[in-house]
């Protein structure tokens, strides 16, 4: 196992490994409850949507610990699924298999990008100051993700964001996940990230937050598995996305957050992994990109909605997690808990804020990279740190930043030294905007 994974060799151990991998588990595991809650909007049966939602994970999770050796986790993405169910009803005529063959064919278009080596090529082209960035606003973006799920951050009374009511049980909960998760960590206690849940999972009992198990086995379904090849009207479902226009803009617009979601991910991730060079590349990136676009296509076709790379792989790499060790050990229990769901549920997100606040605090040293004082870095910069939280939407911070970089360094006069491929991905942005 050492010798695979070339654990020792990456200053880590079997046990950080292994413990990171279940950081992450536990970090992703709402998923497993969210995801059917979602797509069964859209007519799908919701046992088949649990089962292949941990299958999906598992399987893609455990490609990408062995094939890429990298601590990063996949599942099904949020707000992918929401677009999904909504589309169903609007566009495909009710049809599910038609809205999954949109994601199918968008995986497999992604992936044929990183083939020809496109998507590795634009990541390369972006500057090291952007990168940066991304880290930040990535950073800020896992932290409020905690936040909201703990309720200390809600809609505002007359305001967009506000304080959650301090009194709430899922409040105490989250705040409880975060004091112990910062105390353990001051110690440089081994497993804090972990432990922070763990406790916060038990002290969520007595408050109504974890809540009792409906079960301990879930049984198997597969019917959600096939979509692209399924009948409707008469032809598979893949054909009738591949002549129907308003579908392909679609598909473009998911290719487009998939193409540039998974940049910042790994970005993020490989910053608290330790294998993002110094000048800021992604080691094994094109493994990573394959096996990330690989999965989008897997998730269209078991009926899951694009399964991509989740940011909070950072919680695990922060842990420790520096090997595909990790990601196995992740994809192995989601692979189990299609069989004990109703267990693996009672962890409530509200339990994981510690977690994905402390890596977004971790996150936050980039900011130190950036040259503020220079508008044509700084600007750019700002958008995307503030983009990506403040839209919710990992790519539209990343191209509001891009067309930003762009448009300054016009003013400046410095256009020859924007590279080709940035010009590229500036005017995908825009396309994108109008689109989505």
């Amino acid at each position: 196992m050492d010798e695979l994974f070339h654990v020792s060799e990456r200053k880590s151990t079997i046990g950080t490994e292994l413990r990171a991998g279940l950081t992450i588990f536990l970090a992703m595991a709402y998923i497993i409850a969210v995801n059917p809650a979602v797509l069964s909007g859209a007519g799908i049966d919701a046992g088949a949507l649990a089962c292949a939602t941990c299958l999906g994970a598992g399987i893609m999770t455990i490609c990408m610990g062995i094939f890429a050796n990298r601590p990063l986790a996949c599942a099904s993405g949020l707000g992918v699924n929401a677009m999904i169910a909504g589309i169903t009803t609007t566009v495909c005529g009710g049809d599910w298999h038609v809205a999954m063959s949109v994601i199918f064919l968008e995986g497999v278009v992604i992936l044929l990008l990183v083939l020809c080596g496109l998507r590795e090529a634009i990541m390369d082209a972006i500057p090291v100051v952007l990168r940066h960035a991304i880290s930040v606003g990535l950073g800020l973006f896992i932290a409020m993700i905690g936040l909201c799920d703990a309720g200390i951050i809600t809609a505002g009374a007359g305001t967009l964001v506000g304080l959650g009511d301090i009194t709430s049980p899922t409040f105490i909960v989250g705040i409880i996940s975060i004091l112990v998760t910062v105390a353990l960590a001051c110690r440089n206690v081994p497993g804090s990230l972990l432990i922070g849940i763990v406790v916060a999972v038990i002290a969520g009992i007595p408050l109504g937050v974890t809540q009792a198990p409906t079960g301990i086995i879930a049984p198997l379904d597969f019917s959600s598995i096939g979509g692209p090849i399924a009948d409707a009207g008469g032809v598979p479902a893949i054909v009738k996305v591949l002549t129907d226009p308003a579908l392909l803009v679609i598909s473009f617009s998911l290719l487009m957050s998939d193409f540039f979601d998974t940049m910042g991910t790994a970005m993020a991730v490989a910053k608290q992994g330790e294998f993002l060079t110094d000048d800021g590349n992604v080691e094994n990136i094109k493994e990573i990109l394959i096996v990330d676009s690989a999965a989008a296509a897997v998730g269209g076709f078991m009926g899951v909605s694009s399964i991509t790379t989740f940011v909070e792989s950072t919680s695990g790499a922060a842990d420790g997690g520096r090997t595909g060790l990790t990601s196995v050990t992740t994809g192995v229990l989601f692979i189990l808990a299609a069989f004990f769901s109703p267990i693996v549920t009672i962890v409530s997100s509200a339990a994981t804020c510690g977690a994905l606040v402390y890596v977004g605090y971790l996150m936050m040293s980039e900011a130190s990279e950036i040259d503020w004082s220079d508008v044509s870095q700084g600007f750019p910069a700002f958008m995307i740190v503030a983009g990506v939280p403040f839209t919710y939407s990992i790519s539209a911070g990343i191209g509001l930043g891009f067309i930003a970089y762009v448009i300054v360094a016009l003013f400046k006069g410095e256009a020859s030294k924007i590279k080709p491929l940035m010009w590229i991905a500036a005017l995908a942005f825009l396309v994108y905007f109008f689109v989505a």
